[in-house]
């Protein structure tokens, strides 16, 4: 079957880091921050054992009063989203965007801004001559625009707004930070409002414990020639047969046998650590 089009955006191939996930509820189908931004839904919602939901009878209004409005970016009806600038006419969906050069707040009230009321950096910075982004080393051009941002605490680190939305998507809350000053609290706050989404999460490096390995033990005899019948994988809790591993790295391993060591020994090094030949 056809997947379905997001009943407010239109799209099948929205972006989610943009749009967030498709809910189908009660025969309609919309993105979850399709949702938070479109004017005046949000504040429709209501809490309900810590999740925010909404009737869909506001959502069939909302799309019934966007039916009128068209889009200032792309043209077509159904421009969800208004300009939160008090007068402001503009209008556009979500996934228009960032083609539009429009800032979209992930945070409080979910607020929207067209290109010409969208924030701009309050700190007062020029790269300096062929400056690169700090992360994808490509130029950065003249000074801050949409396309391109600074880190206002350092006021050293430039770098696209595609690269950062990406640092930001892979480290989380939990991790996002400058790339070159390690600063957090200005940082953050300043990327928020210029309209980066920061999930509410720690870093994807974690996610399916990539690194759960680290915290096992060493568990082979690594000696040039293992003894032990039963192989290198096998040891026994004490005596000529049990597993010592490096004092020194805890990389490697050996049975007593295997290297010659006496049932007192209780520490030993790898070659790699003690040098060969000790």
């Amino acid at each position: 079957m056809r997947e379905p089009a997001c009943m407010l955006c239109g799209r099948t191939d929205a972006d989610p880091e943009t749009c967030g996930p498709k809910h189908v509820d009660f025969g309609m189908c919309a993105h979850a921050f399709c949702m938070a931004f479109s004017t005046g839904l949000l504040e429709q919602a209501r809490l309900v054992n810590t999740t925010v939901e909404v009737a869909p009878e506001d959502v069939r209004h909302i799309i019934q009063e966007a039916e009128q409005k068209h889009c200032s970016i792309c043209g077509r009806t159904g421009a969800t989203i208004a300009c939160a600038k008090t007068g402001c006419e503009h209008h556009f969906h979500l996934p228009c965007a960032q083609e539009g050069e429009c800032v979209t707040q992930y945070f409080g009230q979910y607020s929207s801004f067209c290109q010409e009321h969208s924030p701009r950096q309050a700190v007062e910075a020029a790269p300096e001559q062929n400056a690169a982004c700090i992360i994808c080393m490509e130029p950065v051009g003249d000074g801050t625009s949409y396309h391109t941002l600074v880190c206002p605490a350092c006021k050293h680190a430039w770098f696209h707004r595609s690269c950062i939305q990406g640092q930001a998507t892979y480290a989380g809350i939990d991790c996002f930070q400058c790339p070159l000053c390690r600063d957090v609290d200005v940082f953050v706050l300043d990327m928020v409002v210029m309209g980066i989404r920061i999930p509410l999460s720690g870093p994807t490096w974690e996610d399916g414990h990539a690194y759960a390995s680290l915290g096992l033990r060493h568990g082979r005899c690594d000696a040039s020639e293992c003894l032990y019948p039963h192989g290198r994988e096998q040891a026994e809790g004490e005596g000529p047969w049990e597993l010592l591993l490096c004092s020194s790295c805890a990389a490697e391993g050996t049975h007593r046998r295997c290297s010659y060591l006496s049932n007192t020994t209780d520490a030993w090094e790898c070659k790699t650590c003690a040098g060969v030949g000790t």
